[in-house]
């Protein structure tokens, strides 16, 4: 190909100097013309026009070049384009994935914390029923307990009511919070004693005016054994329970101190107070029996 522009180049020379040799050049500056400087011009004409052939044909040679690489960068061109917008659009999809997950996730986050809320609310109410429930089940305990001791203290009323029913019938007499007795036979101060105790009961201890009054009505004018002794020291009087004498109804010029008088009677005299009096304990008397409603099993 450098040949042939080489072989065109020489043709357009000749055709310029043909041309310039015809009269049609537009060189006027010098109107006489030598032969050296028509060579020179040729020469000069002829190095110039090779040098311009030489530049178009490296242009051609580039232009050829580039036109033949087009296509291919094209299509690589083409498939980066391609692949970018594939990209682009997976990662559009991506993000919108995401995004979905996201908003899921946190509905679903907002529903537990709602149902955690609800839940801890129903905690709150169920420890508050738990413990109003806990509070009726401790009344309920106390009621049932304040009940079972009213009906066991309805049960003894009962019992006691019964034994008392049961006691009177055999003889025995309710006063205050005591029953009385007194045995049909005379014995002596400790055998009046002993069958006292084989009725769970003791020698009568009179410890009141109106416990005096009652028994003096009750002695129908016997007189009878009470529970009064000074045999552990004599001038030292004290009931059958051990406690000291405090209330006193002696007759006049009792206890007056003899021998062997070591227990006491009530009923000695007209005076139906003061009529205590001390005996020796070998006479024989009907005695006064006593014991506590509340205390053993009646009889």
């Amino acid at each position: 190909m450098r040949d042939e522009i080489y072989a065109n180049s020489g043709f357009t020379a000749d055709n310029r100097r043909n041309s310039d040799s015809s009269g049609y050049s537009y060189e006027d500056i010098n109107d006489i013309e030598t032969p050296q400087t028509r060579k020179g011009e040729r020469d000069s004409g002829t190095v110039t026009a090779e040098n311009t052939q030489i530049k178009n044909a490296d242009k051609v040679d580039k232009t050829s070049l580039t036109h033949t690489a087009s296509p291919q960068y094209r299509g690589c061109y083409r498939l980066t384009a391609v692949c970018l917008g594939l990209l682009c659009v997976l990662l559009l999809i991506g993000i919108t994935v995401l995004w979905i997950s996201y908003s899921n996730l946190t509905i679903e986050k907002d529903q537990l914390q709602t149902s955690y809320t609800n839940l801890t609310i129903e905690r709150d109410q169920l420890e508050r029923r738990f413990l109003e429930v806990t509070n009726e089940r401790d009344q309920l305990k106390t009621n049932y307990t304040t009940v079972s001791h009213q009906l066991q203290n309805q049960r003894e009323c009962l019992t006691t009511v019964s034994k008392l029913v049961k006691a009177t019938q055999q003889g025995w007499i309710f006063f205050n919070t005591s029953l009385y007795y007194i045995s049909p036979e005379k014995k002596i101060w400790s055998e009046s004693r002993q069958d006292c105790r084989n009725r769970d009961a003791d020698l009568v201890i009179i410890n009141s005016k109106e416990e005096q009054d009652f028994t003096e009505r009750q002695r129908r004018g016997q007189r009878a054994w009470i529970g009064l002794t000074d045999s552990e020291k004599e001038g030292v009087w004290k009931w059958v329970d051990g406690s000291a004498l405090t209330t006193k109804f002696w007759r006049p010029s009792e206890p007056n101190g003899a021998a062997n008088e070591a227990c006491v009677i009530i009923g000695e005299g007209s005076d139906h107070v003061n009529n205590w009096a001390d005996y020796p304990c070998r006479h024989t008397f009907v005695g006064i029996c006593e014991k506590s409603v509340f205390r053993g099993v009646l009889e």
